[in-house]
Protein backbone atom coordinates (compact mmCIF):
# COMPACT_ATOMS: atom_id res chain seq x y z
CA UNK A 1 0.00 0.00 0.00
CA UNK A 2 1.24 3.33 -0.96
CA UNK A 3 0.39 6.00 1.85
CA UNK A 4 -0.99 9.07 0.21
CA UNK A 5 -1.11 12.56 1.96
CA UNK A 6 -3.89 15.12 0.48
CA UNK A 7 -3.22 18.39 2.18
CA UNK A 8 -5.23 21.03 1.00
CA UNK A 9 -5.43 24.99 1.63
CA UNK A 10 -9.06 24.40 2.15
CA UNK A 11 -9.78 28.26 2.37
CA UNK A 12 -12.00 28.79 -1.09
CA UNK A 13 -14.15 26.44 -0.16
CA UNK A 14 -15.14 28.22 3.03
CA UNK A 15 -15.72 31.76 1.45
CA UNK A 16 -17.45 31.42 -1.76
CA UNK A 17 -20.42 29.25 -3.06
CA UNK A 18 -18.98 28.59 -6.38
CA UNK A 19 -16.30 26.28 -5.09
CA UNK A 20 -18.50 24.66 -2.52
CA UNK A 21 -21.13 23.75 -4.98
CA UNK A 22 -18.40 22.04 -7.22
CA UNK A 23 -16.58 20.90 -3.80
CA UNK A 24 -19.13 20.28 -0.73
CA UNK A 25 -16.65 18.42 0.94
CA UNK A 26 -13.39 20.31 -0.02
CA UNK A 27 -11.51 19.82 -2.51
CA UNK A 28 -9.51 17.83 -0.42
CA UNK A 29 -11.33 15.63 0.15
CA UNK A 30 -12.47 15.19 -4.01
CA UNK A 31 -8.78 14.45 -4.81
CA UNK A 32 -8.37 12.12 -1.64
CA UNK A 33 -11.26 10.03 -3.13
CA UNK A 34 -10.23 9.94 -6.29
CA UNK A 35 -7.25 8.33 -5.63
CA UNK A 36 -9.32 6.36 -3.48
CA UNK A 37 -10.51 4.68 -6.43
CA UNK A 38 -7.43 2.81 -6.80
CA UNK A 39 -7.26 -0.05 -4.08
CA UNK A 40 -3.39 0.34 -3.30
CA UNK A 41 -3.51 3.29 -1.89
CA UNK A 42 -4.16 4.58 2.20
CA UNK A 43 -4.93 7.88 1.70
CA UNK A 44 -5.49 10.58 4.11
CA UNK A 45 -6.39 14.24 4.39
CA UNK A 46 -4.63 17.11 5.99
CA UNK A 47 -5.65 20.89 5.48
CA UNK A 48 -4.15 24.38 6.58
CA UNK A 49 -6.63 24.98 9.35
CA UNK A 50 -5.31 21.61 11.79
CA UNK A 51 -2.42 21.58 13.95
CA UNK A 52 1.01 21.66 12.34
CA UNK A 53 -0.90 22.40 8.97
CA UNK A 54 -1.63 18.40 9.96
CA UNK A 55 1.65 17.80 8.65
CA UNK A 56 3.03 16.41 12.13
CA UNK A 57 6.51 14.76 12.19
CA UNK A 58 4.52 11.64 12.57
CA UNK A 59 2.05 12.34 9.77
CA UNK A 60 4.74 13.08 7.28
CA UNK A 61 6.62 10.03 8.65
CA UNK A 62 4.06 7.53 7.59
CA UNK A 63 3.29 9.44 4.09
CA UNK A 64 4.99 7.86 0.99
CA UNK A 65 3.62 10.62 -1.60
CA UNK A 66 1.84 14.03 -0.51
CA UNK A 67 0.18 16.38 -3.12
CA UNK A 68 -0.02 20.29 -2.62
CA UNK A 69 -3.05 22.28 -3.07
CA UNK A 70 -2.70 26.15 -2.17
CA UNK A 71 -3.65 29.59 -3.58
CA UNK A 72 -4.36 32.24 -1.56
CA UNK A 73 -2.96 31.56 2.06
CA UNK A 74 0.48 30.41 0.54
CA UNK A 75 2.29 33.07 3.16
CA UNK A 76 0.03 31.46 6.27
CA UNK A 77 1.55 28.16 5.92
CA UNK A 78 4.40 28.16 8.94
CA UNK A 79 8.02 27.84 7.74
CA UNK A 80 8.86 25.04 10.28
CA UNK A 81 6.54 23.10 8.38
CA UNK A 82 7.90 24.19 4.95
CA UNK A 83 11.41 22.59 6.64
CA UNK A 84 10.06 19.51 7.72
CA UNK A 85 8.37 18.57 4.38
CA UNK A 86 11.60 19.53 2.27
CA UNK A 87 12.98 17.16 4.89
CA UNK A 88 11.20 14.17 4.17
CA UNK A 89 11.09 15.20 0.14
CA UNK A 90 15.28 15.04 0.42
CA UNK A 91 15.28 11.69 1.91
CA UNK A 92 12.86 10.03 -0.84
CA UNK A 93 8.89 11.12 0.26
CA UNK A 94 7.33 11.64 -3.36
CA UNK A 95 5.66 15.52 -3.68
CA UNK A 96 3.02 16.32 -6.18
CA UNK A 97 2.11 20.45 -6.64
CA UNK A 98 -1.24 21.17 -8.17
CA UNK A 99 -2.25 24.03 -10.06
CA UNK A 100 -1.65 27.22 -7.84
CA UNK A 101 0.77 25.37 -5.96
CA UNK A 102 3.18 26.54 -8.03
CA UNK A 103 3.71 29.76 -5.80
CA UNK A 104 3.68 27.27 -2.50
CA UNK A 105 6.55 28.29 0.36
CA UNK A 106 7.42 24.45 -0.46
CA UNK A 107 7.51 24.20 -4.47
CA UNK A 108 9.86 27.20 -4.68
CA UNK A 109 12.02 26.52 -1.90
CA UNK A 110 12.58 22.76 -3.86
CA UNK A 111 12.92 25.25 -7.12
CA UNK A 112 14.83 27.72 -5.86
CA UNK A 113 13.29 30.09 -8.24
CA UNK A 114 9.87 33.10 -7.80
CA UNK A 115 7.75 30.03 -9.82
CA UNK A 116 6.13 33.03 -11.67
CA UNK A 117 3.82 32.71 -14.68
CA UNK A 118 1.26 34.51 -16.71
CA UNK A 119 -2.04 34.02 -16.42
CA UNK A 120 -6.43 34.75 -17.28
CA UNK A 121 -9.20 33.81 -15.58
CA UNK A 122 -11.17 33.76 -19.00
CA UNK A 123 -13.17 30.22 -18.73
CA UNK A 124 -11.69 28.64 -21.84
CA UNK A 125 -10.58 25.12 -23.29
CA UNK A 126 -7.53 23.74 -22.01
CA UNK A 127 -5.76 20.80 -24.42
CA UNK A 128 -2.98 18.83 -23.22
CA UNK A 129 -0.84 17.20 -25.42
CA UNK A 130 0.89 14.00 -24.27
CA UNK A 131 4.69 14.84 -25.28
CA UNK A 132 6.26 11.81 -23.55
CA UNK A 133 3.53 8.90 -24.24
CA UNK A 134 5.97 6.22 -22.70
CA UNK A 135 6.33 7.93 -19.19
CA UNK A 136 4.90 6.12 -16.78
CA UNK A 137 2.01 9.01 -15.80
CA UNK A 138 0.74 9.31 -19.10
CA UNK A 139 -0.28 5.72 -19.42
CA UNK A 140 -3.64 5.30 -20.28
CA UNK A 141 -4.01 8.59 -21.35
CA UNK A 142 -4.92 9.78 -25.22
CA UNK A 143 -2.94 11.62 -27.33
CA UNK A 144 -4.35 14.50 -25.89
CA UNK A 145 -7.45 15.41 -23.54
CA UNK A 146 -9.58 18.07 -23.16
CA UNK A 147 -10.94 20.75 -20.00
CA UNK A 148 -13.71 22.58 -21.46
CA UNK A 149 -13.82 25.46 -19.23
CA UNK A 150 -10.41 26.55 -17.03
CA UNK A 151 -7.82 29.36 -16.07
CA UNK A 152 -5.19 29.91 -18.22
CA UNK A 153 -1.33 30.13 -17.86
CA UNK A 154 0.60 30.96 -20.07
CA UNK A 155 4.76 31.03 -20.55
CA UNK A 156 7.06 31.87 -19.23
CA UNK A 157 7.10 29.67 -16.60
CA UNK A 158 10.20 30.82 -14.22
CA UNK A 159 10.87 27.04 -12.99
CA UNK A 160 14.21 25.42 -13.72
CA UNK A 161 14.47 22.96 -17.15
CA UNK A 162 12.46 20.06 -15.87
CA UNK A 163 14.22 16.64 -16.06
CA UNK A 164 11.27 15.51 -18.08
CA UNK A 165 8.02 17.41 -19.56
CA UNK A 166 4.97 14.66 -19.86
CA UNK A 167 2.38 17.48 -20.68
CA UNK A 168 2.40 20.44 -22.63
CA UNK A 169 -1.15 22.81 -22.44
CA UNK A 170 -2.53 24.85 -25.75
CA UNK A 171 -5.39 27.06 -24.49
CA UNK A 172 -8.27 29.43 -26.91
CA UNK A 173 -6.34 32.58 -26.40
CA UNK A 174 -3.44 31.34 -28.41
CA UNK A 175 -1.17 30.12 -25.39
CA UNK A 176 1.37 27.17 -24.46
CA UNK A 177 2.20 26.13 -20.84
CA UNK A 178 4.43 23.41 -19.92
CA UNK A 179 1.74 21.82 -17.60
CA UNK A 180 3.45 18.22 -16.15
CA UNK A 181 6.48 18.62 -15.38
CA UNK A 182 8.95 15.90 -13.49
CA UNK A 183 11.73 16.88 -10.90
CA UNK A 184 14.59 14.90 -9.12
CA UNK A 185 15.67 16.68 -5.53
CA UNK A 186 18.26 14.17 -3.71
CA UNK A 187 16.01 10.82 -2.87
CA UNK A 188 12.44 12.43 -3.46
CA UNK A 189 10.78 12.88 -7.06
CA UNK A 190 8.72 16.03 -8.10
CA UNK A 191 5.60 16.17 -10.60
CA UNK A 192 4.33 19.71 -10.69
CA UNK A 193 0.64 19.25 -12.73
CA UNK A 194 -0.97 22.62 -13.98
CA UNK A 195 -4.73 21.79 -13.87
CA UNK A 196 -7.44 22.36 -11.00
CA UNK A 197 -8.83 25.90 -10.73
CA UNK A 198 -11.11 26.14 -7.82
CA UNK A 199 -13.89 27.35 -9.54
CA UNK A 200 -14.12 24.46 -12.26
CA UNK A 201 -14.88 20.92 -11.49
CA UNK A 202 -11.64 20.13 -12.52
CA UNK A 203 -10.59 17.52 -9.76
CA UNK A 204 -14.55 15.73 -10.61
CA UNK A 205 -12.51 14.98 -14.09
CA UNK A 206 -11.72 11.30 -15.07
CA UNK A 207 -8.41 11.43 -16.95
CA UNK A 208 -7.33 14.40 -14.37
CA UNK A 209 -7.75 11.51 -11.77
CA UNK A 210 -5.84 9.20 -13.73
CA UNK A 211 -3.61 11.35 -14.20
CA UNK A 212 -2.90 12.11 -10.60
CA UNK A 213 -3.36 8.31 -9.66
CA UNK A 214 -0.53 7.53 -12.19
CA UNK A 215 1.60 10.33 -10.48
CA UNK A 216 1.40 9.03 -6.92
CA UNK A 217 2.80 6.02 -8.23
CA UNK A 218 5.66 7.41 -10.27
CA UNK A 219 6.81 10.10 -7.43
CA UNK A 220 6.62 6.99 -4.73
CA UNK A 221 9.51 6.55 -2.83
CA UNK A 222 12.54 3.99 -4.85
CA UNK A 223 15.38 1.83 -2.51
CA UNK A 224 16.10 3.45 1.12
CA UNK A 225 15.70 6.36 2.49
CA UNK A 226 18.45 8.89 2.25
CA UNK A 227 19.17 10.37 5.87
CA UNK A 228 21.80 13.24 5.80
CA UNK A 229 23.39 12.33 8.55
CA UNK A 230 26.18 14.76 7.74
CA UNK A 231 27.27 16.82 11.28
CA UNK A 232 27.40 20.61 11.01
CA UNK A 233 27.55 23.68 12.83
CA UNK A 234 25.18 26.39 13.43
CA UNK A 235 26.32 29.97 12.99
CA UNK A 236 25.63 30.79 16.55
CA UNK A 237 28.38 28.25 17.44
CA UNK A 238 30.95 29.58 15.44
CA UNK A 239 33.81 30.08 17.03
CA UNK A 240 33.53 34.16 17.14
CA UNK A 241 37.07 34.93 15.82
CA UNK A 242 35.10 33.50 12.73
CA UNK A 243 31.85 35.45 13.31
CA UNK A 244 33.61 38.87 13.30
CA UNK A 245 35.61 37.74 10.38
CA UNK A 246 32.60 37.28 8.54
CA UNK A 247 34.03 33.99 7.60
CA UNK A 248 31.79 30.80 6.94
CA UNK A 249 31.68 27.25 8.59
CA UNK A 250 31.45 23.87 6.50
Amino acid sequence: MLRVTVWGENVHEQKHQVVRDHYPDGMHNCIADGLREDKGFEVRTATLQDDEHGLTEDVLEHTDVLTWWGHTAHAAVEDEIVDRVQARVLQGMGLIVLHSGHYSKIFRRLMGTTCSLTWREAGEKERLWVCNAGHPIAQGIDRYFEIENTEMYGEPFAVPAPDETVFVSWFEGGEVFRSGLCYRRSNGKIFYFRPGHETYPIYHHSTVKQVIKNAVKWVAPEGTRWIDSCPGIALEDAPESLESKGGSVH
